[in-house]
C-alpha cells in the first residue's frame, strides 16, 4: 500500500496554537468560530497533548504548552509586536466579534469597512493569540484597489 506524502485530510501548511488551557481554547474555538473537533490526544495531568480542530475548509492543531515538546503559550493578552496571527474569514464579522468578546477575547480595532472590500477587525483570544476576523463586502477591481491603497497611503 502507497503512502501520500500530503495527507488528503490536511492543507499543505496547518497551524498549530500553543496554549496554556488547551480543553478551554478548544471549547472557544467552536462556540466563536464554529470549529468542530475531529480529534483529541490526552497529555499528561489532564492536558491536551494535541488535538485538530476545522473551520470552514481549514485545520487548526491546538495543543498544551509542553516542555517535553519547547513549547511556550503566549501571554493571555499576546505578544505585543507579533509578526504572526490568524485571518479567518466568517459570514458575520461584527457578530463574531461580538461573540468573541463577550467570551472573553480582547478587542484590538473594531470592525471596519477596508478599501480592499473586507469588512475586517482584530481581536485576541483568551488564550493569547490574535486574529483578524473578517467579512468580504464589496469586491475592488484591481484599478479601483490600487487607487485607493494610494489614497490611504497619501492620507
Amino acid at each position: 500500500m502507497s503512502v501520500t506524502p500530503i495527507p488528503d485530510t490536511y492543507r499543505r501548511i496547518t497551524p498549530c496554537l500553543v496554549v496554556n488551557g488547551a480543553a478551554q481554547a478548544l471549547e472557544f474555538y467552536a462556540d466563536v468560530f464554529g470549529a468542530a473537533e475531529r480529534m483529541r490526544f490526552p497529555g499528561p495531568g489532564g492536558s491536551v497533548a494535541h488535538a485538530e480542530i476545522v473551520i470552514g475548509d481549514s485545520v487548526l492543531i491546538v495543543e498544551d504548552a509542553s516542555p517535553m515538546m519547547g513549547t511556550e503559550a503566549p501571554p493571555p493578552d499576546g505578544v505585543p509586536g507579533t509578526p504572526s496571527f490568524l485571518f479567518l474569514y466568517v459570514e458575520d464579522v461584527d457578530a463574531t466579534v461580538a461573540r468573541a468578546v463577550e467570551k472573553g477575547a480582547t478587542l484590538k480595532r473594531a470592525p471596519e469597512d477596508q478599501f480592499y472590500g473586507d469588512r475586517d477587525a482584530f481581536v485576541i483570544d483568551p488564550f493569547g493569540h490574535g486574529w483578524t476576523v473578517a467579512t468580504h463586502v464589496e469586491d475592488v477591481p484591481e484599478d479601483e484597489l490600487a487607487r485607493r491603497l494610494s489614497a490611504v497611503m497619501g492620507a
